[in-house]
């Protein structure tokens, strides 16, 4: 009788936990410093990278970076370079926060495949079953210039989940689509791209969203969209909790990712690093645009922007990594099932790409073999994206690598770390 009791005791701490967190069978440790060489990295062949991001800095290029490498679970190179904030004379520093924009993207998106692993709904779903203002979209068919008026026709076919993670809805992206109607139409909307100071929801934007044409028939073409903003209110309606705090409890906290917030506390604020932007020959605070470069300190705290709202360190996104590269575990916690983790990775767009070097999943652009055929970005599999602000990760599962480089900046400038770190990253495995 007593065994029974406990029994039922774990059962109801579990279901009211919820399943996306249980604790593994494995236990992969959290992720730690090592030596370059315990791991099968070179020492040597890692201070190349060390070089250039000296000379990037001392060049001002960039005015500040933060690296980090992990290998096989174990940081083998996390440095800082330059400054934060260069008016102010502060120094970057390994533990800044850093506005990651899209980098949001992946962590909303295994939030959902969270819910989806408790049957909470199936991946070809209609999102109007759930966001009845979807119901019966409609596709852009003529556009006039002179006062932003348009005819629709109606879509072929409703708009699924699968659509919204894997960029095939039709949606578009306001001030950043590559469509000039469309931000057009957005800003006469008031549609909300990405963050923002103001005193709104992403119910209320979201559902204004919902109102307006497709660039193309669900499911026809890729169109990068704030389709994980419309997941984002999903979510909440899902688990019946603000995203916030969805992503809080679910996913960050046992994680340990305590530095990745909408809003930074109090405590913390003081870590972020400033957009900056180089005028007259200097690198300078953004100012105030389009956007308010005081999110995420600032502000009425009410839009959680599943698309790119999340600022985070270099750990902290180097661990969410570590628990794909781990194939859904770190720490002893299960966040999702290694066959939830294949189909994220999967090619989710069919032929779209075909001929590029990568597909597209459900969270992540996927490294294909003629991406890694072509040198110096990781074998087949590798994923990665990036952020609005200068922000670029990658992890190869393979390799068991990790790639990530923060800087927080905006206009015209040179700027080829990227495409430096993670050739460099590379050719220092040493095993």
């Amino acid at each position: 009788m007593k065994n029974i009791f406990s029994l039922l005791l774990f059962s109801l701490i579990i279901l009211s936990s919820g399943f996306a967190q249980t604790q593994s069978i494995n236990n992969s440790p959290p992720l730690s410093k090592a030596k370059p060489e315990q791991v099968g990295m070179s020492s040597e062949r890692l201070a190349l990278i060390d070089a250039m991001c000296k000379e990037t800095v001392a060049s001002e290029d960039i005015p500040g970076i933060v690296v980090l490498v992990a290998r096989k679970g174990k940081i083998v190179l996390n440095k800082a370079y330059g400054m934060a904030d260069s008016q102010a004379g502060r120094a970057m520093k390994t533990d800044d926060i850093f506005r990651i924009a899209s980098q949001t993207k992946a962590i909303t998106s295994t939030a959902v495949m969270m819910l989806w692993e408790e049957g909470k709904f199936r991946l070809d779903d209609p999102i109007s079953r759930y966001i009845p203002e979807f119901k019966n979209p409609q596709v852009l068919n003529n556009f006039r210039y002179s006062d932003t008026s348009y005819t629709t026709i109606p879509a072929k076919r409703e708009i699924t989940i699968r659509d919204l993670l894997s960029h095939k809805s039709g949606i578009g992206y306001g001030m950043i689509d590559a469509d000039e109607r469309f931000t057009m139409i957005y800003q006469k909307a008031g549609i909300i791209d990405a963050f923002t100071t103001e005193n709104i929801t992403i119910e209320e934007n979201i559902k204004k969203l919902a109102k307006l044409p497709l660039h193309h028939n669900p499911g026809e073409d890729f169109t990068y969209s704030e389709g994980l903003d419309v997941l984002g209110y999903f979510i909440e309606i899902i688990s019946g909790m603000p995203f916030d705090k969805f992503l809080r409890e679910r996913l960050l906290d046992p994680l340990g990712m305590h530095d990745t917030w909408f809003y930074l506390p109090d405590e913390i604020a003081d870590r972020l690093a400033p957009v900056q932007y180089p005028l007259d020959g200097e690198w300078q605070r953004f100012p105030k645009t389009l956007y308010d470069p005081d999110y995420p300190i600032s502000g009425a705290k009410r839009f959680f922007a599943g698309g790119a709202g999340l600022s985070s360190t270099a750990k902290d996104y180097a661990t969410f990594l570590q628990m794909y590269l781990n194939k859904g575990e770190l720490n002893g916690v299960r966040i999702l099932s290694r066959t939830t983790v294949d189909v994220i990775l999967s090619n989710q767009i069919g032929d779209i790409w075909e001929g590029r070097d990568s597909h597209f999943g459900l969270a992540f652009s996927v490294l294909n073999q003629l991406g890694e055929d072509m040198g110096g970005r990781g074998s087949n599999g590798t994923f990665d994206w990036s952020g609005y602000f200068n922000t670029q990760y990658f992890a190869d599962p393979v390799e068991q690598i990790i790639g990530i480089m923060m800087k927080q900046t905006q206009g015209n400038y040179t700027d080829n770390t990227a495409w430096k770190f993670r050739q460099l990253v590379f050719q220092a495995i040493d095993d």
